[in-house]
């Protein structure tokens, strides 16, 4: 399969994440809250695993071990945190927020941003890399995963219908593939190795600033159990595939 195929079939794998957000509906609350945490652990686990272990060490190789390397990392976390400084937008993984209409909206705005981005930075993977790219999916998907089915929540929240909810949700998730093939575009003209580390530095926020916050807020003993073991798994499923690559 080509590379414009792998690219093709993860955006729209990547984009029908979108539609496991019914779930947040068809569970009970209790239920959904109960799984959602330990998801969370797993994707900072991941998140952070995918970052360090492989998109760092692979564009290193691919670029060398140069400045614009780190340049390239610290520009992928500094564009994630003015997305989020701007747009006052946090990603929500609980369904139970206490939210707006108007909030609806600006979620799909900046999930769309988002996804774009995340699309250029799995697409550069891809074009580095096949099997470089489909760790970076993987990666994102364990996140988007949490994310769709808290989004979800938000906008049956703030009153939309559910199928305009499915629809616009997934249309905003289209933007991944979007970005995905602007990024194999991009490639006849500029060195999209440097997307390696661009989207370490979005996975490496996103982990720190986003999810670990989220699993360090749990009280009870247990909770903090099962989130932490969840987060060292998600690093240890990451590190394991590195050391087996």
């Amino acid at each position: 399969m080509s590379t414009l195929a792998w690219i093709v079939v993860a955006g729209l794998a990547m984009s029908s994440l979108a539609l496991v957000g019914t779930v947040s509906v068809l569970m009970p609350p209790a239920t959904l809250e109960r799984i959602v945490l330990p998801i969370v652990g797993l994707a900072a686990g991941s998140l952070l695993g995918g970052a360090l272990f492989h998109m760092l060490p692979e564009s290193i190789d691919a670029i060398g071990n140069r400045l614009g390397v780190y340049v390239a990392f610290v520009a992928g976390f500094v564009v994630f945190f003015v997305l989020e400084q701007f747009l006052h937008w946090h990603h929500c993984h609980r369904a139970d927020h206490d939210t707006h209409r108007p909030l609806g909206y600006l979620i799909l705005l900046a999930d769309g941003l988002h996804n774009f981005i995340g699309g250029l930075a799995v697409g550069g993977a891809f074009v580095v890399d096949v099997r470089v790219g489909v760790v970076a999916w993987l990666v994102a998907a364990a996140h988007e995963i949490p994310q769709e089915l808290g989004d979800f929540g938000v906008l049956m929240h703030s009153g939309w219908r559910r199928r305009s909810a499915l629809l616009w949700n997934f249309a905003s998730a289209l933007t991944f593939l979007v970005g995905s093939l602007v990024a194999y575009a991009m490639a006849q003209h500029v060195e999209v190795a440097y997307l390696l580390p661009f989207a370490a530095g979005n996975f490496v926020y996103i982990a720190a600033a986003d999810l670990l916050p989220e699993i360090t807020s749990e009280e009870r003993t247990r909770d903090k159990v099962e989130t932490t073991a969840a987060f060292v798994a998600g690093l240890a499923i990451l590190l394991a595939a590195a050391s087996l690559a």
